[in-house]
C-alpha cells in the first residue's frame, strides 16, 4: 500500500490516525510505523486495534527511544521515559501519556519488555532489575558439577535431546518423557496435572516438617504444627555436564524469556500488570519467577522492617523441606522479587481464571532447597491478554 491510499480511502486508516492525533503524535510519524505494522501482521487490524490501538502507540514510542539512543544519550542507559501532554478531541480536557519505558530489563533478557502507563496514577516502582536469581545473604546454594553424578545428567547425548530414540536420564523426573513437546510447549497431561495439584491440594500427598519455618514463632522460638508441603512435580532440565547443546528441546527454562511482554498499568484497580504482546499457545513458557533468594528467617525480618513497602508476594522453595529430620535456616529458602527482580513482580494473582502456572524446575543442582520458578500458560492466550498467575498465597513468616 502506498501512504496516500492509506491516508486519503482506508476509513481504518483514518480511525488510528484519529487516535493518535489525540496523543499529539503527528501523521508523518505515525504513516510510516503503521505501514510496517500492517506488513508484519498480513493486512490484519485486529491486532492493531486491540486496547484502542495500543500496539501502534507503542511501536511509535519504540521508534521514538530508538531514534534517541541512536543521537546518544547522557547516562547511556537504554531506558528512555516519554512525557506527553496530548489534546483530546472531545474538548480541552487533556490526558498524559504518563511513562513510557523502551525496555524495562535494560537490555539483560533477550527481547525488549516495555513499560507504558496511560492512566497516570502510580509512579514505576523502584527495584532492581536482574534477569537471573542472586543470593541476599546467608542463604546456602551449593552449585558443583562435582555433585551432579551420571544419573544426574545425558553425559552421552549429542545435539538435540527430544531428536533421540529413547528418552535421556534427565527425563526420569517426569516419569521417563519429556515434559515439552518438540515445537517447546509444556505437554498437556503434565500441565493438567500440575493445576489439579495447585486447585485440589488435599488430594495429593504432602510431606511434613519437624519443625516447619513457616510455622516458628520468632518471638518465642518455637514452632506449631506444620500443616503439610505439596511433593511438588518437577521438570529436570539438561544443563553443562549434559552433552547436548543450548538449542536442545530440554533446556526451555534456561533459555530465558522469548515472547513479546509489556509491563502496564492496569484500569481494573490492581496496579501495575503484565500483558502479552502476541497469541500464545497453551503450554507457552512466559518467564522465571526472579528474586533475591532468603532464608526464612531472613524474609521475616525483611517483613517487619518494611511490611508497608510491599509490592510483590514471595515465593516459597519447600519441595524438600519434610524429607529432612532437621531443616537448617539457610536451607529453608524462598524468592523475593520487591527490591531485585524481573517482570514476574508485576503478575497479578488469581483465585479461578488465571491463565498461568508455576512450576519448579531442576536445572544446576539435585537437591531440593533451590530450584526455579517458571511460568507456563494455562491454555490459549490472546495478544493483550494480561498474564495472570494461579497460586495459593504462601504463609508469611
Amino acid at each position: 500500500m502506498q501512504q496516500a491510499m492509506l491516508t486519503n480511502k482506508d476509513e481504518k486508516v483514518l480511525k488510528a490516525l484519529e487516535r493518535t492525533r489525540q496523543l499529539d503524535i503527528p501523521d508523518e510519524k505515525t504513516m510510516p510505523v503503521l505501514m510496517k505494522l500492517l506488513e508484519e501482521a498480513g493486512g490484519n487490524w485486529s491486532y492493531i486495534k486491540l486496547d484502542n490501538y495500543t500496539a501502534l502507540v507503542d511501536a511509535i514510542y519504540s521508534v521514538e527511544d530508538e531514534n534517541k539512543q541512536s543521537e546518544g544519550s547522557s547516562n547511556g542507559s537504554s531506558i528512555q521515559v516519554v512525557q506527553k501532554q496530548p489534546q483530546l478531541s472531545n474538548g480541552d480536557r487533556k490526558r498524559k501519556y504518563k511513562s513510557r519505558i523502551a525496555d524495562i530489563t535494560k537490555g539483560s533478557e533477550s527481547v525488549k519488555i516495555p513499560l507504558v502507563d496511560d492512566v497516570g496514577s502510580e509512579a514505576v516502582p523502584k527495584f532492581t532489575y536482574i534477569p537471573h536469581n542472586i543470593v541476599y545473604q546467608s542463604a546456602y546454594l551449593h552449585v558443583s558439577l562435582a555433585r551432579i553424578s551420571d544419573e544426574d545428567c545425558c553425559a552421552n547425548c549429542k545435539g538435540n535431546c527430544l531428536s533421540a530414540d529413547f528418552p535421556c536420564t534427565c527425563a526420569r523426573e517426569t516419569s521417563g518423557e519429556y515434559a515439552y513437546t518438540k515445537e517447546g510447549l509444556l505437554k498437556e497431561k503434565f500441565l493438567d496435572t500440575c493445576l489439579k495439584m495447585k486447585k485440589e491440594p488435599d488430594s495429593f500427598p504432602k510431606v511434613y516438617c519437624k519443625d516447619c519455618p513457616l510455622e516458628r514463632d520468632h518471638d518465642k522460638g518455637t514452632y506449631g504444627k506444620c500443616d503439610g508441603h505439596l511433593i511438588r512435580k518437577f521438570i529436570k532440565e539438561c544443563w553443562r555436564k549434559c552433552g547436548c547443546d543450548m538449542q536442545c528441546g530440554n533446556r526451555v527454562v534456561q533459555r530465558g524469556i522469548r515472547c513479546q511482554l509489556q509491563v502496564y498499568f492496569t484500569q481494573e484497580g490492581k496496579g501495575w500488570g503484565l500483558r502479552t504482546l502476541q497469541d500464545l499457545p497453551k503450554g507457552t513458557f512466559i518467564c522465571e519467577y526472579i528474586g533475591e533468594i532468603l532464608t526464612n528467617t531472613e524474609l521475616y525480618d525483611r517483613n517487619v522492617r518494611s511490611s508497608s513497602e510491599r509490592h510483590t508476594y514471595p515465593v516459597t522453595l519447600d519441595a524438600d523441606w519434610g524429607s529432612e529430620k532437621d531443616l537448617k535456616d539457610e536451607e529453608a529458602l524462598c524468592l523475593d522479587a520487591t527490591i531485585c527482580g524481573n517482570v514476574a513482580r508485576f503478575i497479578n494473582h488469581r483465585c479461578e481464571d488465571a491463565n498461568m502456572i508455576d512450576i519448579p524446575i531442576e536445572i544446576e543442582t539435585p537437591d531440593r532447597h533451590y530450584y526455579h520458578i517458571a511460568f507456563f500458560t494455562l491454555r490459549d492466550v490472546k495478544a493483550m491478554d494480561e498474564l495472570t498467575w494461579v497460586s495459593t498465597m504462601i504463609k508469611l513468616p
